[in-house]
């Protein structure tokens, strides 16, 4: 039976993996944070069937215990500070939890488990404001954003580790991925609640940001699978995880209000408070490599 630790485990993509991984008659465990309750978690049906290891992808000690537990055959780096705009507001934090943390596991599965086949999911936010469209594996890193800057490292690190210290490292680099278990904090989380809200009267209007904006956005679902199928090949690579095409949040809020049968621009209000300070453009990726 293949052996899987995750990191991140309870949040979107982590625990559609930890059910994917099931499916397949894998032995799960995933690292919680000691304040977690799974029975409130998007895994609390597989509580049994999953060894959750307390811990902090800060603290290094307690990281490498877990992993010295489990002895993985394949490692998902999912966790992290997964807001960009929050980035500006935490930027210790960011680089702490996003960039050094990965840097750490790297570290401890060199020491550990040197055989284990590692995914790190890096980010379409290391590219910044590319001028290569569409995006690939090749693509300069420039990001313009602290979430950026630490999965950078995190990514430049993997890379070196891959190739210096021989260790089976796959960076995923994902673009935008949605689901119903997408945190309201993210947009189209954000626009889809405000229209059922709207629709039952229980809010007035939402507010959002650049409404120009365009995203690669994928099935989350779709980007689970590639994780665990880049883990399946013979050698280790890089790749670019995407749709393929963009589409603005203003498209996302037309089909959101006209499923609920509502005028979107009776409701949705412009609030450039809500705007980073540094937008990205222009990021939508070219997923040939990995197809």
């Amino acid at each position: 039976m293949v052996r899987a630790f995750i990191t991140g485990i309870t949040g979107q993509d982590g625990s559609y993996l930890a059910e994917h991984l099931l499916e397949r008659k894998y032995e799960v465990h995933g690292l919680i944070r000691p304040d977690c309750d799974v029975s409130e978690t998007h895994l609390s049906e597989h509580a049994d069937e999953i060894g959750f290891h307390v811990g902090d992808l800060t603290d290094g000690a307690a990281l490498e215990r877990a992993i010295s537990v489990v002895g993985p055959d394949e490692i998902y780096h999912l966790g992290g500070q997964t807001h960009v705009g929050r980035s500006f507001d935490a930027v210790e934090e960011t680089l702490a939890v996003n960039g050094m943390a990965t840097v750490r596991l790297l570290e401890i599965a060199r020491s550990v488990c040197p055989k284990a086949r590692i995914f790190n999911a890096a980010s379409s936010e290391v590219f910044g404001r590319p001028e290569q469209l569409p995006q690939d594996e090749s693509t300069s890193i420039a990001p313009v954003n602290p979430y950026g800057c630490a999965k950078a490292l995190g990514l430049q690190m993997a890379r070196m580790y891959r190739e210096t210290h021989g260790l089976f490292l796959v960076n995923g680099i994902l673009y935008n991925h949605e689901s119903p278990r997408r945190p309201e904090s993210f947009v189209t989380r954000k626009i889809c609640r405000a229209a059922a809200s709207i629709k039952h009267g229980l809010q007035k209007e939402l507010r959002l940001g650049d409404l120009t904006a365009e995203r690669d956005w994928s099935d989350a679902r779709d980007v689970v699978r590639g994780m665990w199928l880049a883990l399946q090949h013979d050698r280790p690579d890089d790749y670019v995880l995407a749709s393929g095409e963009t589409h603005t949040v203003e498209e996302v809020v037309e089909v959101a209000f006209e499923t609920v049968d509502i005028d979107w621009k009776e409701h949705v209000k412009r609030d450039l408070s809500l705007t980073r300070p540094a937008e990205p453009n222009r990021l939508v990726g070219n997923p040939r490599h990995a197809r």
